[in-house]
């Protein structure tokens, strides 16, 4: 249908109960002086052989849409991924996941638009603007043309069309969700022998033989190769200690100064859960590099403040304290690592880390 509408109009009852409500949405318009060049149905009559093909298009994207979400769901939930070096069905675990949830927003993206092009009427429209504060006859008119907006959709008459957004959007929205729930969905620690609980510096690795602490070229190292105050990034002197198949046992080595290394020793030997207690050697001491946020190298040594930083998202552990974070999102300490020295005056890890490595969020501060 073609309407106009004119300022000079005569007023309306808005609270008269015989108005439609696209009458209501009619006054409201001319109230803003709003005229309507063009409003038409885009089919001949209501639930034409034209409608119903577009309907039945539409509910097809949306269920598509929803299908894909499903295969995302699945794959986050069901495949039981897991770190896998070489070539592994594994591999295949997060293009999968992208590809559907991509795949389904874009196909949602297509149907709305789709909803919008053929099955919304035609409207043009041209408003004046201006800047009066609303009345309630106004405000009314604003909730109306609302419903009225609402109605127009044709949802409530296209039960094909319900039931395919209903089943469509569900999957999306608990993929939306999946993220957030995903890593309580199963426990990291449910094997024997969890996987986080174990690095490179596990005795099993080296033939039940405490593992030396080395260069990322195999080299061991002793006390006097890192000076007062320094430090070195160190890793389990086992075949590919330094490579991705131990890439959870990247290691600080510190050497703290006389007074800071005191203050160390207490807070170790008096932790509360006593996993640090007697770990360090002399006046050096070893963290994890491996940041409790999100897996980040925390390798930044401050050594006048004793911090440790992340660089990634500003986490600070203080040295002297157990690598408790005092700064950024991190919530759990660094772990500590038991140090001593074997008989030819290397070092030596006396036994794996006994916190987990990296972030769990099984564990709590």
């Amino acid at each position: 249908m073609t309407a106009h509408h004119g300022a000079t109009a005569e007023p309306v009852d808005v609270n008269d109960p015989k108005l439609t409500r696209f009458d209501i949405v009619k006054e409201g318009l001319r109230r803003d002086d709003i005229e309507i060049i063009t409003y038409e149905s885009q089919f001949q009559g209501p639930n034409s052989k034209a409608e119903k093909r577009v309907v039945r298009n539409i509910s097809f994207l949306f269920l598509l849409s929803g299908l894909f979400a499903l295969v995302f769901l699945v794959s986050y939930i069901v495949w039981p991924w897991k770190f896998e070096l070489g070539h592994t069905l594994s591999d295949y675990y997060t293009p999968i996941l992208g590809v559907s949830l991509g795949i389904s927003l874009f196909v949602l993206g297509i149907a709305i638009l789709a909803w919008a092009k053929k099955l919304l009427p035609h409207e043009v429209s041209i408003q004046q603007r201006h800047g009066d504060p609303s009345s309630d006859d106004e405000r009314l008119i604003t909730g109306q043309t609302a419903m009225y907006v609402a109605d127009e959709l044709g949802v409530a008459r296209r039960p094909l069309l319900k039931g395919a957004i209903g089943l469509g959007l569900a999957p999306l929205g608990l993929a939306a969700a999946a993220p957030l729930v995903g890593g309580l969905i199963q426990n990291p620690h449910r094997d024997a022998e969890p996987m986080m609980y174990h690095t490179g510096f596990d005795p099993k690795t080296n033939g039940d033989k405490l593992v030396r602490l080395t260069r990322d070229d195999g080299t061991p190292i002793r006390p006097d190769d890192v000076s007062a105050g320094g430090q070195m990034t160190v890793y389990p002197g086992v075949p590919g200690g330094a490579t991705n198949k131990f890439a959870d046992s990247p290691t600080l080595l510190i050497h703290l100064r006389a007074d800071d290394a005191e203050k160390t020793r207490v807070a170790a030997d008096g932790d509360k859960n006593g996993r640090n207690k007697g770990s360090m050697w002399g006046n050096y001491v070893a963290y994890s590099k491996i940041c409790t946020h999100a897996g980040c190298p925390a390798s930044l040594y401050e050594q006048q403040t004793n911090r440790l930083l992340c660089p990634c998202h500003q986490s600070q552990f203080l040295i002297t304290d157990n690598a408790q974070p005092i700064f950024g999102p991190a919530t759990r300490r660094l772990p500590m690592l038991p140090l001593s020295v074997d008989d030819e005056g290397f070092f030596v890890a006396t036994s794996d880390f006994k916190d987990t490595v990296g972030p769990d969020f099984w564990e709590r501060p």
